[in-house]
């Protein structure tokens, strides 16, 4: 096992270079596996868990997954103060004790939603404070004056430490982090994507603006929704998929039979490699792994102990050429 800590991007904070996504508690994983996945991971040596409001499903409702991170919390031994907490706010959480209200049931960063949205997410996790904070997704129709504001009300008031964004563009992070210098703010640390072998378009924009403002990545479905977790070899072995899936596969065939035999000859699986490709690049702090099961959050560690050569990282960028390096360029000189 090589779990590492590692700083989030130039900041203090040390987290751990894999991080616990849990939006499948609750949904395809039960609260007490979801219990026993989380108290494994930190015997692992996992300090880094992710949440959001809006996580839940199989029946129930958004806020869910909180419910069960905060029911772990209450168990108490230690498990709060080890754990670095990141949850979200930007959509509706839609839950039945609640009354319908036009503020903050639509998609927004208004001050009034984000100081809501935070009293609700420490509510069901059975917490005082959140660790980072994360925008779920920009709001350029709401004024930063305003977004800022209410984070720093937060910060102040001991209930947030960090704040972070994700699905920026690169020119949302940049402007997020000015307007936060011009009011002397610590702005963001981190930003959460996209980010895998067959989607690179990160590289062009966002990854040399975290790079510039010292965020810290968190590559969000780092393994392609599956397609790069040996999608071929599982649909061979009697797989069923969904035909939405499937309809992915075969578009993406070529790349994906290269790309399943180069792992073979390595003697790796499929998505340990996906893993390993984003832990190579500095820029990543932690990708996002979100097991179902306590043996897919055991799988997910032999990426941290593998290091890609260069004619490995070679051929996987034959394989997945991505957009050609940063902007402009990669599409200009």
């Amino acid at each position: 096992m090589a779990i590492e800590h590692r700083r989030l991007g130039k900041h203090g904070v040390l987290v751990s270079n894999l991080c616990l996504g849990t939006m499948n508690f609750g949904w395809h994983t039960s609260e007490e596996e979801s219990f026993a996945i989380m108290d494994r991971a930190l015997e692992l040596g996992i300090n880094f868990f992710d949440t959001a409001d809006v996580y839940g499903g199989n029946g129930g409702q958004q806020g869910d997954t909180e419910i069960i991170l905060g029911n772990w919390f209450a168990l108490g031994e230690g498990r709060r103060d080890a754990v670095v907490l990141a949850s979200k706010v930007y959509n509706p959480v839609n839950r039945k004790e609640n009354r319908r209200e036009p503020n903050t049931d639509t998609r927004n960063l208004s001050a009034m939603k984000i100081k809501k949205h935070c009293e609700g997410s420490l509510r069901r996790l059975q917490t005082d404070w959140i660790d980072l904070y994360q925008m779920h997704h920009i709001d350029r129709d709401c004024p930063w004056d305003e977004t800022w504001q209410a984070f720093d009300s937060l910060v102040k008031q001991g209930k947030i430490v960090y704040v972070g964004s994700s699905n920026f563009a690169g020119w949302d992070i940049a402007t997020a982090c000015q307007e936060a210098s011009r009011r002397n703010l610590m702005g963001l640390v981190s930003e959460q994507s996209i980010y895998h072998l067959n989607n690179r378009m990160v590289e062009l924009e966002v990854n040399p603006a975290c790079k510039h403002y010292g965020l810290g990545l968190i590559p969000w479905s780092p393994l392609g929704g599956g397609l790069l977790g040996g999608a071929l070899g599982k649909i061979e072995g009697g797989r069923r998929m969904s035909e939405n899936f499937l309809k992915q596969v075969e578009a993406n065939r070529e790349k994906l039979e290269r790309y399943e035999a180069l792992c073979k000859d390595m003697g790796e699986e499929p998505a340990t490699v996906a893993l390993a490709w984003l832990l190579h690049n500095p820029i990543v702090t932690a990708p996002i792994i979100g097991p179902r099961t306590l043996e897919q959050l055991e799988s997910a560690l032999r990426a941290t102990e593998i290091s890609l050569d260069e004619e490995v990282l070679t051929k996987l960028d034959d394989i997945f050429p991505g957009p050609g390096g940063e902007a402009p360029k990669a599409y200009a000189w």
